[in-house]
């Protein structure tokens, strides 16, 4: 590792420890030559995931435009924001974990709307209202048939 001071390349590593839950390492780095400290990070390259949307366009995968929706769907709701960051890191696990390069958006979609229905009813149709864009009344009160079905299978 260089040292960004004076660009000696031996440098000696004062401390390591683990830092975003285990998936990077901080390292504290002194130079042999000018002694100058510096922190570097290290974590895994993992292979970008693209996400095909409806359109045909391509994109890649971020989890951040996933916490959103699920913040924006979840305003003034009890839903805690570490609940929310978790099913993020599900979705992102989940997916990454099936071996493929390419996802649909509407596949995430299903994922953040199954999590959702479990965590906060009124958030999931907050959320399924703008995903699916109901066109009219009768469509969004079929979206409530179903969930209210599926709670009612889950109690008996």
């Amino acid at each position: 590792m260089k040292c960004p001071s004076c660009h000696h390349n031996g440098t000696r590593v004062l401390d390591s420890r683990p830092v975003d839950e285990g998936r990077s390492i901080r390292r504290r780095r002194e130079c042999e030559r000018c002694h100058f400290r510096f922190t570097t990070f290290e974590k895994v390259e993992e292979s970008p995931l693209i996400v095909v949307k409806k359109e045909g366009t391509r994109e890649e995968f971020s989890r951040e435009k996933i916490l959103r929706g699920l913040i924006k769907a979840c305003e003034k709701r009890p839903v805690a924001l570490e609940q929310l960051e978790e099913v993020t890191r599900q979705i992102e696990r989940e997916l990454r974990n099936s071996g493929m390069n390419e996802v649909k958006s509407e596949t995430i979609g299903e994922m953040v709307m199954e999590r959702l229905s479990t965590i906060d009813e009124v958030a999931y149709v907050r959320f399924a209202s703008v995903y699916r864009q109901f066109k009219d009344l009768n469509v969004f009160i079929e979206e409530l048939k179903e969930l209210i079905k599926k709670e009612q299978g889950e109690r008996a």
